[in-house]
């Protein structure tokens, strides 16, 4: 019966065309609203039918009819899954506090043991691999270290067996020990650090242990205080970057645990002798005392001389949050600074102290620590009446430190600068040389960490902040230094190929706008970089008192060498593990939360630590400036037409109500953006929130209003095990290759065993699932082996409890599983292509692949399950095109067209969405539509979505049945004929290059009417986590100090320049080139003329364009004016008829879709200036005189909650008498000849 029907409706329409395309046009216009009309309602009728019939929808919404709705209950949700990160979190801090405790007592066990300098370790940047090659021994006597003066000692490498593990990011480690990495700047055979790695070495066990108790840890670490970070498992440090600029003290887990929470004030002395290698060292000692600092922290910088000034003016009289961006914008203002005239140390001091002050009464900054670092190259008096007057109020407590650091060699004021740092319980370091800056400045934090470690038994649980593993905040800069450089040479070899027709406007044009599409690239979901919290908590020198060995000067002449015994209160380091982001959010249940919802968590500083909109790089490739630094409210936008950053008071509230961790729910109308913010939609979300105990975490879920308050789930009589008792095989489900489950969701984990896929990970359990003695795991996580004791040990006799070996190495998310199977068992049919009957199935395929280029038709269910069908155009199957479209659509309802079908469902139930990639028509490959239609299950008065269907099919098939409908209409000069999505993309268009693009970059005009008329609606969506490029100006010789890359730059630079003028040179002595100079400069005699203006001019673009022109990163905010179609089911705008050049189009929707057809007179003139964007632009702010965007940022900073450890005081500190080394002077004949000189002449 199929055939007939087909032919007789196709009859039917072919003769309403007929009619109505011999129809008189209405009042003479060229564009008949009619034929228009039909054209649409035929095109809707006929892809709805082809969808319809492809997709099998019917047959899939039957399939759920056994299913039921159930109401989703988000505080149940929200609760249920903190209770589950918190316990996964308790059992990494119980690991953590073991390792703690395990340090502590080995190295008090080892106090007395001899450094063995000749101790071999597993070192991280040396170690070898079996089969690898090592260096060879020295031959000849090592020679002596000049600053050690002692020899050079060779301790070969050791070899150590290492496997590739997936939860490990298939990083090869081996777990029978621990790997040991040493900063660049540290020197492993120093007594003090060789030590350290001796005892450290024991820790394996308990890293061992950890790791069997809970096999989902991640690395284990212990970082020194001398620097060293020992890592369990051990692995090879990684080599991909040209300098290896890592060190464990400089990392937010080590410093917030060594420490607690600071405000900071750094003085750096403006006087006209810090000039030279002072200046430098200087800057450097201040860039190294910011990367110190984490965002609990709290820093201004201020310059003296006669006047006492910010480095960065808007932040005078305050201190400002050390997130990322703020430290960035410090950072630059250092970098310009110049010394002027004679330093006012007592008018610095006074400032730094009032402001500190200030802070503390109006309880603002980190309300802890406080302390200054005044940074000069010497004082002219020691300032006591200051100090008296402010800091020595409450003796023995000295509220706020002091650490001072001299810069410069040759010094003489160095006693009351060190004075200073005694007296104030900080420490004094004298610095000569940019080597040893790093050093030097690290000294300070285990000063801060003395009431710490006096207290002993108190042990601070630090959770920090997401950062990116390894990574160091330098290497974006670097990044795109090369970048730059790249696109340089790009530019040279492009001119070396074309010539002059690079210079040309267009091909111009389209070179920087292929760049700044490249910067727009911000993937969410990335592989680039490992994204991770991390718990640590510090590890104390559980020793009072021990014998040092320092230099001291006798009658103000000599030095000696003196040991004594001495009382201490040391820091041995931090303990650590690593939670990545990705275990978190398999934590989350996504199945729960349905389609377009979704979970966060919130710090107490308002940032998240992950989130749906979280893009923390650009380029594809780069972290941003300040990427771990994103305030909710900088994600969730509200839909108010509100101004950019001006942030609705509700909104405020809500997050007041998150970071003080409350409880609570709230309604919001919001923004969400996608598909690479080329997209949007409004929609009325619900928000649930609840604290993650005993962290600084806030959970946070999300799902919409229309269809996330119900979600579909099986019967009881659908249980798989009484599936199982009914005889039927759950295997038999999952049978065949063209099925695919989301490879993020976590079905079941077996925890001590890997599998190749998720698909086979399931299929394995599903297996178990039959076998006698199955049951369900209750949690995720087990107790931590403290918890546990303490459980069994109540309710047990013998006292004895199971360890987690004991326990199922497993664990079964019930509710996903039993989804799961039940979609899996009701859409089996799905891939086995039953919808044609065995007559005429392989001629309806064929027919279909030939007249529509159908390459495929798929299902995915809400419980993560997709399934496909190929259509070939022969009897031999082409498994690439399945395997294509399962490695990129596989995540279910998180696929844009899942999304987007569940939307278009409440404009139109029977509708399919149709898209195409952006930008398709420029790639000049094969172009794919995609189709997807929303299955919803209704029972009773709810509904909620089940399934989405869908079929892909060639672009050119698409046009071509577009050409037959509207024939040669559209063919002609005078019209153009375009569809549109619901965004304003092009889908069908005359010109295929225009496929893909914003309809407004190709007929800005047109789009700008339909605005007007209410077709579209446009919508402002700001992006608070933009980077910007800002010209990059030369600055002096200190910015090189900031990091080895620097020194990597300039010869790169070196290089570049070179290469550039040899291939000028080689460029000129080409035929074509020579050939152009004898034209331009030579007359008839071949004689070389004058150069005319033309000449020069054509000569100086191509200079410029060869130039490198260099900028540097900074954060910003961008929006989008985004667009989206009006839903009244009325629109009169469709009804409307063109009208010679006043309305010189008619628009139309196509029925069943998410597309309009748009038929416009090319006659009429139209403003082709006129260009409307869905690309970024920059945000104009309005800024006050040499103020900065981080400025402005900060004078509407946002609240936030302290950390609630902080000791800053400890009565027994005063005992303690370390606080850093006098430094000796020696005479100089040569420069006390010089400047006897200098005297006599002047």
């Amino acid at each position: 019966m199929a055939r007939p029907f087909w032919a007789w409706r196709r009859l039917c329409l072919s003769l309403l065309f007929v009619f109505i395309h011999s129809a008189p046009t209405a009042n003479g216009d060229k564009i008949n609203y009619n034929l228009v009309h039909s054209w649409a309602d035929k095109l809707g009728l006929e892809l709805f039918s082809l969808g319809d019939f492809i997709t099998r929808r019917k047959e899939v919404q039957e399939s759920f009819k056994e299913a039921k709705v159930v109401t989703r209950q988000g505080g149940v949700i929200v609760e249920s899954m903190a209770k589950e990160i918190e316990m996964m979190m308790d059992l990494k801090v119980s690991a953590v506090r073991r390792i703690m405790d395990t340090a502590e007592n080995t190295a008090l066990s080892h106090q007395n043991d001899m450094a063995d300098k000749m101790f071999s370790y597993y070192n991280a940047k040396s170690m070898a691999e079996p089969g690898e090659p090592t260096p060879p021994p020295p031959t000849t006597p090592p020679d002596m270290d000049d600053q050690i003066g002692e020899p050079l000692i060779y301790v070969p490498p050791k070899v150590l067996v290492l496997e590739p593990r997936p939860e490990f990011h298939n990083t090869p480690v081996n777990f029978s020990v621990s790997s040991v990495h040493v900063p660049v700047n540290v020197f492993d055979r120093a007594s003090d650090v060789i030590k350290a790695i001796q005892w450290s070495e024991n820790l394996d066990q308990i890293f061992r242990d950890n790791y069997k108790n809970d096999p989902s840890l991640s690395w284990q670490f212990f970082g020194s205080s001398t620097g060293f970070m020992r890592q369990f498992p051990a692995s090879k440090w990684k080599k991909d970057v040209p300098v290896d600029l890592y060190d464990c003290r400089l990392r937010s887990w080590y410093m917030e645990a060594a420490t607690s929470p600071k405000d900071i004030i750094i003085l750096m002395d403006g006087s006209g002798s810090m000039l030279g290698q002072r200046l430098d060292i200087a800057k450097h000692v201040v860039n190294t005392i910011l990367d110190t600092l984490g965002t609990n922290d709290f820093v201004n910088i201020f310059t003296f001389d006669k006047e006492v000034s910010p480095v960065v003016g808007c932040f005078e009289d305050t201190l400002i949050q050390a997130n990322l961006g703020n430290i960035r914008e410090l950072k630059e203002g250092i970098e310009s600074f110049k010394p002027k005239s004679i330093a006012n140390y007592t008018a610095a001091l006074t400032r730094a102290f009032e402001i500190l002050e200030e802070t503390k009464i109006n309880s603002r900054g980190a309300q802890c620590n406080q302390a200054i670092m005044i940074i000069g190259d010497g004082a002219p008096e020691n300032n006591q009446e200051v100090f008296q007057l402010h800091n020595w109020r409450d003796p023995p407590y000295r509220p706020v430190r002091v650490f001072t650091y001299l810069i410069g060699k040759e010094v003489a004021n160095w006693d009351d600068i060190r004075w200073m740092a005694c007296e104030n319980q900080g420490y004094y370091v004298h610095l000569s040389d940019t080597a040893e800056v790093r050093e030097m400045v690290l000294n300070y934090i285990p000063v801060m960490a003395r009431p710490l470690v006096l207290g002993r038994h108190d042990h601070p649980v630090i959770w920090t902040q997401v950062y990116a593993d390894l990574e160091d905040t330098k290497l974006s800069d670097y990044l795109w230094d090369i970048k730059q450089c790249e696109e340089q040479k790009a530019d040279v070899l492009e001119y070396w190929k074309v010539h002059d027709r690079m210079l040309e406007p267009a091909e111009m044009h389209r070179r920087e706008y292929r760049r700044m599409k490249e910067t727009w690239n911000q993937p969410v979901d990335s592989n680039v970089y490992q994204f991770m919290t991390t718990v640590s908590m510090p590890i104390y020198d559980r020793r009072e008192n021990a014998n040092i060995t320092e230099e001291v000067l006798i009658n103000e002449a000599l030095w000696e060498l003196q040991t004594r015994e001495t009382r201490i209160a040391n820091i041995l380091g931090v303990a650590g593990t690593d939670v990545p982001i990705s275990e978190i959010k398999k934590l989350l249940s996504p199945f729960m939360l349905g389609v377009n919802g979704y979970a966060f968590i919130v710090t107490n500083n308002g940032y998240v630590l992950f989130h749906p909109d979280f893009r923390p790089i650009f380029q594809g490739y780069i972290l941003k400036p300040a990427y771990n630094s994103v305030d909710m409210i900088e994600v969730e936008l509200l839909d108010d037409d509100r101004a950019a950053r001006d942030f609705n008071p509700v909104l405020m509230t809500i997050r007041d109500s998150i970071i003080n961790q409350s409880t609570g729910s709230k309604w919001m109308l919001v923004k969400n953006h996608f598909d690479e913010m080329k997209r949007v939609a409004r929609v009325k979300r619900q928000y649930y929130w609840t604290a993650i105990k005993n962290t600084p975490f806030t959970l946070v879920i999300t799902y919409p209003e229309r269809y996330g308050v119900s979600r579909v789930e099986p019967r009881t009589e659908q249980d798989i095990h009484r599936t199982y008792i009914t005889g039927k095989n759950i295997r038999s489900f999952f049978d065949g290759k063209r099925w695919k489950i989301h490879p993020d969701w976590l079905f079941c984990k077996q925890t001590n065993k890997t599998f190749r896929t998720p698909e086979t990970e399931l299929l394995y359990f599903v297996d178990r699932m039959s076998e006698p003695g199955w049951h369900w795991p209750s949690s995720r996580s087990a107790l931590p082996p403290e918890h546990a004791a303490a459980i069994f040990s109540n309710n047990s006799s013998t006292g004895r409890y199971p360890s987690i070996n004991e326990k199922e190495s497993y664990y079964c998310d019930r509710q996903l599983m039993q989804s799961l199977v039940f979609d899996a068992r009701v859409t089996k049919w799905f891939s086995n292509n039953t919808s044609f009957n065995a007559r005429d199935k392989e001629e309806k395929r064929h027919e279909f692949k030939q007249r529509f280029g159908i390459t495929i038709a798929f299902l995915a269910t809400h419980s993560g399950l997709t399934r496909w069908h190929e259509f070939h155009s022969n009897m031999a199957e082409q498994p690439s095109v399945g395997e294509s479209f399962s490695q990129n659509n596989k995540r279910a309802i998180d696929e844009i067209w899942y999304k987007r079908a569940v939307d278009q469902y409440f404009v139109h139930k029977e509708s399919f969405v149709y898209s195409v990639p952006y930008d398709a028509g420029e790639t000049g490959s094969e172009i794919i539509v995609t189709a997807s239609n929303a299955i919803f299950h209704n029972e009773s008065s709810k509904s909620a979505p089940a399934a989405v269907v869908g079929f892909q099919f060639q672009h050119s098939a698409f046009y071509k049945l577009f050409h037959n409908i509207t024939g040669n209409a559209c063919a002609v000069d005078d019209k153009d004929c375009y569809i549109l999505d619901n965004n304003g993309f092009v889908i069908i268009s005359s010109r295929v290059h225009e496929t893909g693009r914003f309809f407004g970059e190709v007929n800005g005009a047109i789009m700008m009417r339909l605005v007007e008329e209410r077709v579209y609606k446009r919508v402002i969506v700001y992006d608070y986590q933009a980077v910007c490029f800002e010209s990059k100006t030369e600055v002096n010789a200190s910015n090189t100090l900031l990091s080895p890359l620097f020194h990597l730059l300039r010869v790169s630079k070196w290089l570049l320049h070179t290469a550039l003028w040899y291939i000028v040179q080689l460029m000129r002595l080409a035929p074509g080139i020579s050939a152009h100079y004898n034209d331009v400069y030579m007359d008839a005699n071949g004689t070389e003329q004058e150069p005319e203006d033309n000449s020069h001019t054509k000569n100086a673009a191509w200079l410029r364009h060869l130039t490198l022109r260099r900028t540097r990163l900074k954060s910003c905010d961008m929006q989008r004016e985004l667009y989206m179609l009006y839903n009244e089911k009325d629109n009169v705008v469709y009804n409307m008829t063109a009208h010679a050049c006043e309305r010189p189009f008619v628009v139309l929707p196509i029925p069943n879709s998410n597309l309009i057809l748009l038929v416009i007179d090319q006659l009429c003139p139209r403003d082709v200036a006129l260009v409307l964007t869905v690309n970024p632009a920059p945000i104009n702010y309005p800024l006050a005189p040499n103020e900065t965007f981080s400025c402005y940022k900060h004078a509407r900073e946002f609240n936030r909650v302290r950390p609630q450890s902080c000791i800053s005081r400890h009565a027994n500190e005063s005992a303690i008498k370390l606080c850093g080394k006098g430094c000796a002077v020696y005479a100089n004949l040569t420069l006390l000849l010089l400047s006897h000189a200098l005297s006599r002449l002047l």
